[in-house]
């Protein structure tokens, strides 16, 4: 289904969020947004408008946006509430996906692990979002799922820097024990893969900033 033009620029400057391109602190105008990716300002104006509500950007002034900056409270925050969404997303997609997606999150494991062989730090971030989402799609979640979307908004930034400052060889996870435990069925398997999957990210940032 082709998407329309406006959810197409929305996805163009909410990756740019969530994959770091736009760091926290960092100020640009909606006008530089429009000339860069191409479109009339309405648009963009509509999709900063959608991600200050998900406190994914906030106005400055003089028609200037910004990624917020994370400090240590905020830092608390987000690791409850993604500890506590994600292995649930996990559990229930557990019980609905079929050996078709179980093949595909392999697949993209594989593409994660390669992006981490060669230091690629866009293509780790990019694949390591494709394989969380593409589970937690099939949760049929309405509610936890759109939540763990904006959580991630608020994550990206942050875990850029990290990767930016350290590379790929320290990056880990635990897709290769969340995709064993999806084809045995085991639900709570999942889960607590995916709940130490998002810990060790958290942990990693933990460690840079000194935070508790």
């Amino acid at each position: 289904m082709k998407l329309p033009a406006h959810e197409l620029v929305y996805r163009k400057i909410r990756d740019k969020v969530l994959f770091g391109d736009l760091s926290p602190g960092q100020a640009v105008t909606i006008q530089g947004l429009a000339e860069e990716i191409g479109v009339s300002m309405t648009p963009v104006r509509e999709a900063i408008r959608r991600l200050t509500a998900a406190g994914a950007l906030e106005f400055m002034g003089n028609r200037r946006v910004t990624v917020p900056q994370m400090d240590e409270n905020s830092f608390a925050e987000l690791v409850f509430a993604r500890e506590a969404v994600e292995p649930q997303l996990a559990r229930q997609a557990c019980r609905r996906v079929n050996s078709q997606v179980i093949s595909q999150l392999r697949t993209i494991d594989q593409e994660v692990n390669l992006a981490i062989e060669a230091g690629d730090v866009p293509g780790y971030m990019y694949q390591n979002y494709r394989f969380h989402f593409m589970l937690y799609r099939h949760a049929d979640s309405a509610i936890l799922e759109p939540m763990a979307q904006t959580l991630w908004l608020r994550y990206g930034p942050l875990y850029r820097i990290i990767c930016g400052k350290w590379g790929t060889a320290n990056m880990v996870d635990l897709h290769a024990e969340t995709v064993s435990a999806l084809e045995k069925g085991d639900a709570e398997a999942a889960a607590k893969a995916i709940l130490l999957d998002v810990q060790q990210g958290f942990e990693i940032i933990r460690n840079s900033f000194n935070w508790s």
